[in-house]
C-alpha cells in the first residue's frame, strides 16, 4: 500500500452511525425485544424463514441477508494485493492462530467452570436441571446414566437431564471454539486495522474450524463424541464468508475497470459507508425479537453467563494485544489479531447448540447471551485500540501522522 492510499485509508472520518454506534446498539436490543413482544407472529414467520438441516434450523434467511450487506461495503474495500502481503507476514498469523486454538477454547472452558460451576452454582441452583437431545446416535432406556445426566421420559420423547450450570457450560464452550469470521471484519474496520491481515484471518479461521471444532468440542464437553455439524459449518462459512467476499472482489475489480479507480473511491465507497453499520442494526432488532423473550424472563440468568463471557473476552484480548506489543508488531496487524481472538462466531454457536441440545436448551441460551454481550464488548475494546494505538509502530511513514480524534461513545 503506498503512502498515498495509506494516509488516504487512516484519514477517513467517523459517519454519524459510527459515532453514536453505543447509542444505536442499545436502541436496536431494546426494539428487537418489544417487537418479540409486541408481534411475536411475525417473529416467530421471520424466525422460520430458514435453511434446514436435518429438524435444526441452521441459515435464518433474514439475518443471512443482513449480514451480506454487512459484509459487502467491508470486502468491496480490500485491495487483494494487500491480502496477499498480509498471508506472508507469519508473526501475526502464527499469533492469531495461536490464540485463536491453543490458548481461548481452554480459557473459555476454565472460567465458565470456575463461575458457573462454583462461584455462581449456588444462584443457578445446585439441583437445577436442564432436559437437552438427546446426543446422535444413542439409543438408551430411560433411567440410564449418560455422562453427567441421565436418560428421562419428557412429552413422550427420551431425553438427557443434566446439571443446569453443566448446560450452561456447554454453551460457554461452543462460543469458545468458533473463533470469529464475520463480525470481526467490522471490528477490525472500526479500529482501523489491516483489512488484508483480518481477511487472510477470517479465511485461514474458517478452514482450521472445520478441522478443530469438532475435536476441542468433544474433548471441552466431555460428555462423548460431538457430532460435528458439518452441513452448518460449510453452509455458515458460505454464506458469512464466501458470497459477500466473491461478490466484492468480483463488483470492486468490473467497477475500477469500468468507472476507474478515482470514481470508486471518492463516489462508490462513501456511498456504502453508513450500509455495514444499518446492516448490524437490522441484524440486532432480528436476532433480539428472535430471543428477546428468553433474555427478558431469565434477567439474573443472563448475569451469571455474561460475567465469564465478559471476562473471558476481555482476557483474550489483553492477553493477543500484549503479545503483538512483545512481537513488535504494527498497530495495524495488533488490533486485528487481538479482536479475532476475543470475538465469536455467535451464528455457529447458536447453531450448533441448537443442533445437539434443543433451542429451549441452557445451552442454545448462553450461545444467546454471547450475541447480547458481544457488540458492547467489541466497541469498548475498539475504542480502547483507538485510544492506545501510539502504543505500537506504524505499517508506514505516513501513518506516523496522528490520526482524528474517534468518539464511539
Amino acid at each position: 500500500m503506498n503512502s498515498d492510499r495509506c494516509e488516504k485509508r487512516h484519514s477517513r472520518g467517523i459517519g454519524f452511525f459510527e459515532r453514536y454506534l453505543t447509542l444505536w446498539v442499545g436502541l436496536c436490543i431494546a426494539g428487537g425485544i418489544i417487537l418479540g413482544k409486541v408481534a411475536p407472529e411475525l417473529a416467530r414467520s421471520l424466525d422460520r424463514m430458514a435453511i434446514y438441516v436435518g429438524e435444526a434450523p441452521v441459515v435464518s434467511i433474514p439475518i443471512a441477508l443482513c449480514l451480506f450487506f454487512m459484509m459487502y461495503p467491508i470486502m468491496v474495500k480490500i485491495d487483494f494485493a494487500e491480502v496477499l502481503k498480509a498471508g506472508k507476514a507469519m508473526r501475526p498469523v502464527s499469533l492469531t492462530l495461536f490464540i485463536n486454538w491453543a490458548i481461548k477454547p481452554f480459557t473459555m472452558y476454565g472460567i465458565a467452570l470456575v463461575f458457573l460451576g462454583t462461584l455462581f452454582v449456588g444462584f443457578i441452583g445446585p439441583d437445577a436441571v436442564d432436559h437437552v437431545k438427546m446426543p446422535l446416535g444413542v439409543n438408551l432406556e430411560a433411567g440410564a446414566v449418560y455422562g453427567s445426566g441421565h436418560v428421562v421420559v419428557v412429552g413422550g420423547r427420551k431425553m438427557l437431564e443434566v446439571p443446569l450450570w453443566r448446560s450452561y457450560l456447554a454453551g460457554c464452550i461452543l462460543l469458545g471454539i468458533a473463533p470469529c469470521t464475520a463480525m470481526v471484519l467490522v471490528w477490525g474496520y472500526l479500529a482501523r486495522g489491516n483489512d488484508g491481515h483480518t481477511l487472510v484471518m477470517v479465511a485461514i479461521n474458517s478452514l482450521t474450524m472445520l478441522l478443530l471444532y469438532g475435536i476441542l468440542g468433544g474433548f471441552l464437553l466431555g460428555v462423548g463424541k460431538l457430532p460435528v455439524p458439518w452441513q452448518a459449518l460449510l453452509l455458515s462459512i458460505g454464506i458469512y464468508v464466501a458470497l459477500p467476499l466473491v461478490a466484492g472482489y468480483l463488483s470492486r475489480k468490473w467497477l475500477i475497470a469500468t468507472k476507474g479507480q478515482r470514481w470508486f473511491q471518492e463516489r462508490f465507497l462513501p456511498f456504502l459507508t453508513p450500509v455495514t453499520i444499518t446492516a448490524l442494526l437490522i441484524t440486532l432488532v432480528l436476532l433480539f425479537s428472535f430471543k428477546g423473550d428468553v433474555i427478558v424472563s431469565n434477567p439474573l440468568t443472563i448475569l451469571w453467563i455474561a460475567i465469564p463471557l465478559f471476562i473471558q473476552t476481555v482476557c483474550i484480548f489483553a492477553l493477543g494485544y500484549a503479545l503483538a506489543k512483545a512481537l513488535g508488531l504494527s498497530y495495524e496487524n495488533a488490533a486485528p489479531s487481538a479482536m479475532i481472538g476475543a470475538s465469536n462466531h455467535f451464528e455457529v454457536a447458536i447453531a450448533t447448540a441448537t443442533m445437539l441440545f434443543g433451542l429451549s436448551s441452557g445451552a442454545a441460551l448462553a450461545t444467546v447471551v454471547g450475541v447480547l454481550i458481544e457488540v458492547p464488548v467489541m466497541l469498548m475494546l475498539v475504542k480502547f485500540c483507538l485510544t492506545t494505538q501510539h502504543w505500537f509502530q506504524r505499517e508506514s511513514a505516513a501513518a506516523h501522522r496522528p490520526l482524528p480524534s474517534v468518539d464511539l461513545n
